[in-house]
């Protein structure tokens, strides 16, 4: 199809047509592997890519593949009804080395690695990749030596994760910047491209979805109706984190000292790539993921046992260890890979519980979790999520990059958008 035809298409901007065009030329005719496709909030780049890889004739989830690097950025593109998985899932097999007794049950698990599988399905002709700038340079490494050509695909405005990432928004091929003509009338859009270009937003309404408020001017009662009618409170700061956090508590009921209870909000902190969410293995426990937690036992030696289910799945993680300090004093217990044993007598002890290993027949041997509460968490963690109603308590101005700290946000929301500043 040329270019005349593609703009005469009703459901594509001019720029999405001229992406799709480049993307189809680049596919079928260049022997490129990588092609960059940027895409600010509201401009359609979802839309434009599920159209593109139907029009060249190739079937997502099967031909064509996409992958995002958490299990959360995945979620988003699942929700709009798009097969994904993440990119570990896609390049690697977990392998771990473990010991069993006489009755096949596992008593050590000494390491977990990831090894990059030799081949991919044969009829996979292209990966996209969502969420892009959070793929690091090492699995970018061994994506591309698949031989398989990678749609990249990402938000160069978004604030760029912890810890670096790799350089490829910094090279696009096509940036849409062209509003989709079904977004034009979206207040969080509108908002979103003001903040991009630079504005501060004034207090006030932005339509029925959005709005601007002062701090100064809300008070307990306030914040309690604000914040329990959020999905996600986004913060900057782990001070601030902290005491919205209490507060949010308080304001369910839940004592201040009280350890996590049933279908409590939680983040986890820490990777534990030994630890699949769902029964496939295709989301792991990994930092960032959020959801609840369920059936709450208090261990010995600082621990506690747990179910935790991520807010993307149904799946339920049965007596996950975790590290019960952060709860109790503000700070964990526990050191980095840090083991819980699971005895013969039911009881959950931690590896310097020398005594008890003694006494008791080990019956499981597990890396020990690390949780904290996620009513709010800092706009880095909510990076690759979505959600309908966000509460964002603004403290850019503490941020270098502080207009792409806001933009990235407020375009958390999809539905509703409360910033207070």
């Amino acid at each position: 199809m040329d270019k005349a035809a593609l703009s005469a298409t009703p459901s594509l901007t001019a720029d999405q047509a001229e992406a799709a065009e480049l993307i189809e030329e680049w596919f079928f005719n260049l022997n490129t592997q990588i092609f960059v496709l940027c895409g600010y909030a509201g401009t359609g780049k979802t839309f434009l890519v599920d159209y593109i890889v139907r029009k060249m004739g190739l079937v997502p989830g099967e031909s064509a593949v996409f992958v995002a690097p958490t299990g959360k950025a995945a979620s988003v593109l699942i929700r709009g009804g798009t097969p994904a998985g993440t990119v570990h899932s896609l390049i690697y097999t977990r392998e771990e080395d473990i010991e069993v007794n006489e009755d096949g049950e596992v008593i050590s698990e000494r390491f977990l690695r990831f090894v990059r599988k030799d081949r991919l399905n044969k009829d996979i002709r292209l990966i996209v990749v969502d969420e892009t700038s959070m793929v690091s340079d090492d699995v970018l490494k061994d994506l591309l030596s698949f031989g398989v050509k990678c749609l990249f695909c990402g938000d160069p405005a978004q604030l760029p994760p912890v810890g670096g990432t790799n350089s490829l928004l910094s090279m696009p091929i096509v940036t849409l910047k062209q509003i989709v003509r079904q977004e034009e009338g979206n207040p969080i859009v509108r908002m979103a491209a003001r903040v991009r270009a630079g504005e501060r937003p004034a207090f006030g309404s932005y339509g029925q979805n959005v709005c601007v408020l002062p701090r100064r001017s809300l008070d307990k009662d306030a914040r309690r109706e604000i914040f329990t009618h959020a999905d996600q409170i986004i913060v900057g700061t782990n001070r601030t984190r902290a005491f919205v956090n209490g507060e949010m508590r308080e304001f369910l009921g839940i004592p201040p000292t009280a350890l996590p209870t049933d279908g409590e909000k939680l983040v986890c902190t820490l990777n534990d790539w030994s630890k699949p969410l769902d029964e496939r293995g295709d989301f792991h426990l990994v930092n960032g993921i959020i959801g609840t937690c369920h059936r709450v036992r208090e261990g010995e030696d600082g621990l506690l046992l747990m179910d935790f289910r991520a807010d993307f799945l149904n799946d339920t993680v049965s007596d996950l260890p975790v590290d019960a300090g952060i709860f109790r004093e503000g700070r964990y217990y526990h050191n980095y890979g840090a083991k819980a044993y699971r005895l013969s007598d039911g009881r959950l002890v931690h590896e310097n519980n020398v005594a008890a290993l003694r006494a008791s027949r080990v019956r499981h041997e597990d890396t020990v979790c690390r949780f904290e509460f996620a009513y709010a968490v800092t706009c880095h963690k909510a990076q690759g999520s979505e959600y309908d109603s966000v509460v964002v308590l603004d403290e850019s101005h503490l941020f270098e990059n502080g207009a792409s700290w806001l933009y990235t946000a407020i375009t958390r929301a999809r539905k509703n958008l409360v910033i207070i500043k």
